[in-house]
């Protein structure tokens, strides 16, 4: 039950983060929403289907391509959040190197890294959103 719940709340978190940067970020807060919401319904429906057995190399590609995707922004756009992000998902990344080859670390240790990573991101992408709003707003005012 307890899982349930953890689902639960870090689906609200994913979607009203979303749903914040579709209606009131920029272009590059809509496409790091767009990618990280890709990123997590395809890494939902990886784990269903393998029955989540074990750690698939199918995560590991889902979020390698996050990963580009978040430095593609970085180098586009001169807001600072996508570094922050794409650092953050860096740390994802090598965290499953470590999985796929096997090293030495307890596997629960860097799933709960990768989760709380996860957090970190979307924390990131709602400040983006915050500052782009912000900064429009201010542009507007200034009018």
């Amino acid at each position: 039950m307890l899982n349930i719940a953890y689902a639960v709340v870090g689906a609200v978190f994913m979607v009203g983060m979303a749903l914040f940067a579709f209606l009131k970020g920029g272009r590059a807060e809509r496409f790091g929403a767009g990618a990280y919401l890709s990123a997590w319904f395809a890494s939902i429906v990886l784990q269903e289907n393998s029955g989540f057995r074990g750690m698939p190399a199918g995560l590991f590609l889902i979020d390698l391509a996050a990963l580009i995707v978040f430095i593609a922004i970085a180098w586009r756009y001169r807001q600072s959040w996508p570094v922050w992000v794409s650092g953050v998902q860096l740390i994802t990344v090598m965290c499953h190197v470590m999985i796929l080859t096997k090293q030495p670390v307890l596997l629960g240790s860097l799933i709960t890294v990768m989760n709380l990573n996860s957090y970190l991101i979307i924390g990131f992408i709602i400040f983006g959103t915050l500052v782009s709003w912000q900064e429009r707003h201010a542009e507007e005012m200034a009018r």
